[in-house]
């Protein structure tokens, strides 16, 4: 027996779950990029030859690279936090505390990631 929510679209998308809910959907969003990722990998693989050439050319793009790069980072230290989470319930009080820990972790990683990233692009 499923459970009975009468919600209307238009308050659906009204809502505001803020950091929990947007952690939610960027670790959904991740996982999707990795999924992707690791399909156009695949695909590249069998195809050889000028199709290989084509994916390498998509991989060597510095927006792919810092898209890709985004899931990644941010699906591990997501994932983390909520292993850590699972491990040891009696801190499940403070989830809220431990994504804005999350976010600076990921912020000061990604930030100088793409930073590299895009030096690099540029030639430097």
């Amino acid at each position: 027996m499923g459970l009975k929510r009468d919600v209307s679209l238009m308050t659906a998308l009204r809502y505001k779950g803020q950091g929990p809910f947007l952690t939610y959907i960027l670790h959904r969003i991740g996982g999707l990029g990795m999924a992707v990722f690791i399909s156009i990998h695949l695909l590249a693989s069998f195809l050889g030859g000028s199709g290989g050439r084509f994916v390498n050319n998509i991989y060597q793009n510095w927006a792919f690279q810092i898209f890709i790069f985004f899931c990644v980072l941010f699906h591990a230290i997501n994932g983390l936090r909520i292993t850590i989470l699972d491990l040891f319930p009696k801190l499940i009080e403070y989830h809220r505390q431990a994504i804005t820990i999350e976010w600076a972790a990921f912020l000061a990683i990604y930030g100088f990631a793409v930073f590299n990233i895009i030096r690099t692009a540029l030639g430097g």
